[in-house]
């Protein structure tokens, strides 16, 4: 039998309609004995589905972003951990519904001591109307910065050693917490392997949240890169009032 050595944590707002599913597909997994999910300011249900499902929860009283609900999450699982072997931390969207069950090829890799970060490369594409550009934009920085090639460098199905996490701490604001994961681990000489798994998630629209929710994204990932660029870096110094 497969050590139970996996934690799987799970950032969440307003998914009550979806939140049951995830948990309990990603706690069926193979080494999956804790799940935890951040309630990150939800406005419905979501907290009290994923309880009732089965997982731990931990709430935000207001909405701080994925980057800071995944620090909470695996401050969670570390607090759990004191007493045994750190687990490894998989991170999985709440909108996915059954499709978690097949996040196991994620785990493995890490649990064989042959990768310290995977990364998701979805088999089914949803189509993400618009979603490409801040994909070009991430893939052509993280090149840049590293020579790695990622096929879905905005992919939240992540698992990560315990090491390898604390490592890229703090975790990069908002949406470009997965462009600077990637760059970071990378620079640091930590091994990130992409691996192709039978998930999907809710594509996204094109009415004006989800056209605020692309600018937000390419924000974010846009100073992600720009404070990992040397020479923005070196520009902004000479900017900066000496003290």
């Amino acid at each position: 039998m497969t050590q139970a050595d996996t934690a799987v944590v799970i950032p969440a707002v307003n998914e009550g309609d979806r939140i049951a599913a995830t948990v309990a597909a990603a706690a069926g997994l193979l080494g999956v004995d804790l799940v935890v999910v951040v309630d990150d300011g939800s406005t419905d249900r979501t907290g009290k589905v994923a309880r009732a499902a089965g997982a731990r929860v931990v709430r935000h009283s207001r909405n701080r972003g994925k980057a800071a609900a995944m620090e909470t999450g695996a401050e969670a699982v570390r607090l759990l951990d004191e007493d045994r072997t750190p687990r490894h931390l998989l991170f999985l969207d709440a909108d996915l519904g059954d499709t978690a069950r097949a996040a196991a090829p994620l785990v493995e890799p890490v649990r064989e001591g042959k990768a310290d970060m995977t990364i998701a490369v979805f088999g089914t594409r949803v189509k993400l109307g618009g979603h490409g550009l801040v994909v070009r934009v991430s893939r052509d920085g993280i090149r840049r910065a590293t020579g790695f090639e990622a096929a879905q460098p905005l992919n939240g199905q992540r698992c990560l050693t315990r090491a390898a996490f604390e490592a890229a701490r703090p975790l990069a604001h908002g949406f470009g917490v997965e462009t600077a994961l990637t760059i970071d681990l990378l620079r640091k000489g930590f091994r990130v392997v992409e691996v192709e798994v039978e998930m999907s998630h809710r594509a996204t629209g094109n009415d004006w949240r989800a056209q605020l929710h692309r600018a937000r994204q390419l924000r974010d990932v846009a100073l992600a890169l720009a404070s990992r660029e040397p020479v923005v870096v070196e520009n902004l110094g000479k900017l900066l009032p000496k003290r």
